[in-house]
């Protein structure tokens, strides 16, 4: 019997060179019931959840508000709904620890180190993300290799160890080109910051837009090196 790292690396294998809309299906049938999307309302999330809404409409997204986002991202949250005729199950951080941590260090701690960041990311996303990963054997996002340096070495089907789950990732071989252009053929809702220089969108106080030249996720955590920047979500091990 195949471990769950030997799983997804023959799940990875075999669904390396299928659509998005091939290896949804399935893996939303292979793990029927224990499987979700998680969006952050960002342009692939918007795609891939109206991929899964015309494939399998009862499927749970979920979505997590770390209490700093965009009004924009809120007003995206209920548009998807609307169109869609799904709920966006949404998992908000645990109240006392961001009492104790900004008590502590300060509202926007983030800025004065790497640590306060990270820590800060840890209360309003990591800690939510268990919470919304209890009963489920799998996970979807919609992660890109040429988004970073840090996912560059990312692969269709991975085995998540730090979370202990099966995660699937139905756009890695895309583009921003190949986004889009899926967004405009299919009508499909996204945040309106996008068009004003926002490619890659988090929290409002760790996102900016970007210039003309810069990589696309050089508005998140701006004020850091590429190396950390990511918020430990789709950290390996």
């Amino acid at each position: 019997m195949k471990s769950s790292k030997e799983l997804a690396q023959s799940l990875s294998a075999d669904l390396e060179n299928k659509t998005p809309q091939e290896i949804l299906k399935f893996c939303l049938e292979r793990f029927k019931g224990a499987i979700a999307l998680s969006s952050s309302l960002g342009l692939e999330d918007q795609v891939l959840t109206d991929m899964v809404a015309k494939i399998s409409p009862q499927t749970t997204i979920f979505t997590l508000d770390t209490g700093r986002l965009f009004p924009e991202t809120y007003d995206l949250i209920d548009r998807t709904c609307s169109k869609y005729k799904v709920k966006i199950k949404v998992y908000f951080p645990n109240r006392e620890d961001v009492e104790e941590m900004v008590n502590q260090k300060g509202i926007n701690l983030f800025y004065h180190s790497v640590e306060n960041r990270k820590e800060c990311c840890r209360i309003r996303k990591l800690v939510p993300l268990k919470r919304a990963f209890q009963g489920l054997d799998a996970w979807i996002c919609g992660l890109r290799r040429d988004q970073s340096v840090t996912r560059k070495d990312m692969q269709t089907v991975e085995w998540d160890e730090a979370n202990g789950l099966i995660k699937i990732n139905p756009l890695i071989n895309w583009s921003e080109q190949d986004a889009w252009d899926y967004v405009n053929e299919h009508s499909v809702p996204v945040n309106s910051l996008h068009k004003k220089g926002y490619p890659s969108i988090g929290c409002l106080p760790c996102t900016r837009a970007i210039e003309p030249g810069e990589d696309i996720r050089a508005g998140r955590w701006w004020w850091e090196n590429p190396e950390t920047k990511e918020c430990g979500l789709h950290k390996k091990g």
